[in-house]
């Protein structure tokens, strides 16, 4: 397991990291974001779009709890915070063994959907604009995907 810190203290650089992270990301790889309401989730998984190549818009699917973005890989963008509490089975996991990427915002609420390794990102807002994002790779697929930010 390695770990990382870096920080952004704008929009546009939260973009840049995410964009790192999308270009370097390979097939059938979980990224797990983690932060308090506004810390910059939906903004990092912004940036990763950019990176896979894509160009429609990417929103917060708090409401619909999943959106799917077609890129150089497919990105499948979970919204979890509206299932904590809820054991059931609403068929992630099927996107978890696909050939795209799946990005799962408020990944504590859903425990059972994650796999064996991942990439972990915490991310806490400082102030207005700076950030701190704590990054946990947990498997050598995601250590390297590490090495692309530094």
């Amino acid at each position: 397991m390695k770990d990382l810190t870096l920080y952004t203290s704008c929009l546009e650089e939260t973009h840049i990291l995410g964009k790192k992270l999308g270009e370097a990301a390979e097939e059938n790889m979980v990224i797990l974001l983690d932060g308090d309401l506004g810390a910059g989730k939906t903004a990092l998984t912004q940036g990763i779009a950019m990176g896979l190549g894509i160009r429609k818009r990417v929103t917060s699917p708090t409401f619909t709890i999943l959106k799917i973005y077609k890129g150089r890989l497919t990105l499948y963008h979970i919204d979890a915070y509206r299932l904590e509490g809820h054991a059931q089975d609403l068929g992630f996991d099927e996107f978890l063994n696909d050939d795209g990427l799946t990005v799962i915002e408020w990944s504590q609420f859903v425990p059972d959907l994650i796999p064996d390794e991942w990439l972990k990102v915490s991310i806490e807002l400082m102030d207005e604009d700076k950030r701190k994002f704590s990054f946990i790779a947990n498997g050598s697929r995601y250590e390297k995907l590490l090495e692309a930010l530094i």
